[in-house]
């Protein structure tokens, strides 16, 4: 995508929603930490309903590590693969008490060594608690990555990388929450709602997806134009 069709975009994405956030709940960086490791193959929605009853009673890495996996479990198990995340949790909080002083570190390294803690959930963490310009890809992000050819790529890690390079500077630190809210609501996996997109123009992606009661455009098949007698 050239560099003016970028800024474009962006700018589009930031008058549509000019302070995009996650759709986690969250009031500190642990609080948002736990809720992305309980995120994984889950909603957000399914994650918030759990965390509205974790969260009043065990807020803290310590408070958390003092439930102890059954007790973990007893708040989260409405959550897919709750048990093993359980598992994760209490022994990623079982670090930041015993090497982190019960605080989260603003560090990728630091946050990557935690069990249940790979590098999208660190960016995530950076980004929106920390405040850092990282671009964290989920499945939504890869998708509208590709299909956009914002940044093309067959692994997640590629497609960060190339959006590090493309997304303009101005609009990076923001990318992440409106590349996936877009994903998510407009630019779906199986049926794009390419009508009601704001950048449909700039989009390469093919067929695009024709409003509900309407049919594809579809163009007439070129004929071969004959001399004038």
């Amino acid at each position: 995508m050239k560099v003016a069709d970028r800024i474009e975009l962006f700018t589009r994405l930031q008058a549509g929603n000019p302070t995009p956030t996650t759709e986690l709940e969250y009031t500190t960086p642990f609080e948002l930490l736990a809720a992305v490791l309980l995120s994984a193959q889950a909603t957000d929605r399914g994650v918030n309903a759990a965390t509205r009853k974790l969260f009043p009673v065990a807020n803290t890495p310590a408070a958390i590590l003092a439930l102890g996996v059954e007790g973990l479990e007893s708040y989260i198990r409405t959550i897919g693969l709750y048990h093993s995340k359980a598992k994760h949790l209490i022994e990623a909080c079982r670090i930041l008490v015993e090497v982190h002083g019960g605080e989260v570190p603003r560090d990728r390294e630091a946050l990557e060594h935690l069990p249940g803690v790979g590098r999208k959930t660190a960016n995530v963490v950076l980004n929106t608690a920390f405040g850092e310009p990282t671009i964290a890809v989920d499945t939504h992000i890869f998708r509208v990555s590709n299909r956009l050819k914002l940044a093309v790529g067959k692994t997640p890690l590629a497609v960060e990388t190339g959006l590090m390079k493309a997304v303009p500077p101005a609009f990076r630190q923001d990318a992440h929450h409106w590349l996936i809210l877009h994903g998510r609501y407009v630019c779906k996996a199986l049926k794009p709602e390419c009508w009601r997109c704001p950048v449909a123009d700039l989009c390469p992606y093919r067929p695009k997806t024709p409003a509900p009661g309407t049919s594809p455009v579809r163009k007439s098949p070129k004929r071969d134009v004959q001399p004038e007698s």
